[in-house]
């Protein structure tokens, strides 16, 4: 029963009740705290994951935005746990092993890889550049598989990168598998540019996907990297395309004869594996 007190001289006037507190209130309560802190930590691992050096606390916080207090609680508890660790200085923060076990998780239990291997040390040994298997993750590819060219120096390989799809044969490719609505809701209001070749205009970038659906195959000259040409061809055991294969050459040869054997090689090995992972029952 709710309390009361008595007006000077008069009757007693009911003090108001607290809120009541429903079940319902109480298990939103419960539950957003934990859903935050379960965001913020994949937010910080992918914000490492992302630099290509280690990051200070003050620069995770300046890429997040997060309260210090929290964001160094949550870098300590992963610390702890081997999903991040730090320079001699223990200043410095970056991914840590045990991120590597999910990685090589997701690789292994992927039954397209098996059969996608095949096809890459094949286009290899018949081009003789590097080639790359890639799965489109929203507006930019995740490359999954490398065979780095024999004659390849200082090799950094790029398995586990994540690049916008839109500088990309890769992302051009599975890009042009939309639809024009689909891909403008896709991609970022602001394209970035790599080179001062990548396409950072939406209609222009529109325009080269009408040019890769009519060619039935994706080239872009020095986008992502100068002196790298790049052609790539979907994967089509899915609809709409999710993964593509694409061969890397240096860009002065990437023309006439070289590059009309180079496109016709990707795509017949693209349908050949496709054709493969329909039959085998991958989706």
């Amino acid at each position: 029963m709710p309390e009361t007190r008595r007006r000077p001289g008069g009757r007693p006037t009911p003090r108001p009740a607290p809120p009541a507190v429903t079940s319902a209130t109480a298990a939103a309560a419960g539950e957003n705290s934990p859903v935050k802190s379960a965001e913020r930590t994949v937010k910080i691992l992918e914000t490492l994951a992302a630099s290509p050096t280690r990051l200070t606390l003050s620069q995770l916080q300046e890429r997040t935005g997060y309260p210090r207090s929290s964001l160094h609680a949550l870098v300590r508890t992963l610390r702890e746990l081997k999903w991040v660790e730090t320079d001699e200085s223990g200043s410095a923060f970056g991914v840590g092993p045990h991120a590597l076990l999910s990685g090589t998780a997701y690789l292994d239990r992927d039954p397209a890889l098996m059969f996608a291997y095949e096809a890459l040390e094949d286009l290899r040994a018949e081009l003789g550049y590097t080639i790359h298997y890639a799965r489109r993750d929203d507006a930019h590819v995740l490359y999954l598989a490398s065979r780095e060219s024999r004659d390849t120096v200082h090799v950094v390989s790029r398995v586990g990168r994540r690049l916008p799809a839109h500088m990309t044969a890769l992302g051009q490719a599975l890009l042009a598998d939309l639809t024009t609505d689909e891909v403008k809701s896709l991609l970022p209001a602001t394209l970035e540019g790599y080179t001062p070749n990548t396409i950072t205009d939406l209609p222009a970038l529109l325009g080269e996907l009408d040019a890769v659906r009519q060619r039935g195959w994706a080239f872009e000259r020095e986008q992502g990297t100068e002196g790298v040409s790049c052609v790539a061809a979907t994967v089509g055991y899915r609809i709409p395309a999710t993964d593509a294969i694409s061969c890397s050459m240096p860009a002065e040869v990437a023309k006439g004869a070289e590059l009309k054997r180079v496109a016709a090689a990707l795509t017949a090995r693209t349908h050949a594996l496709a054709a493969t992972l329909r039959r085998e029952g991958i989706r």
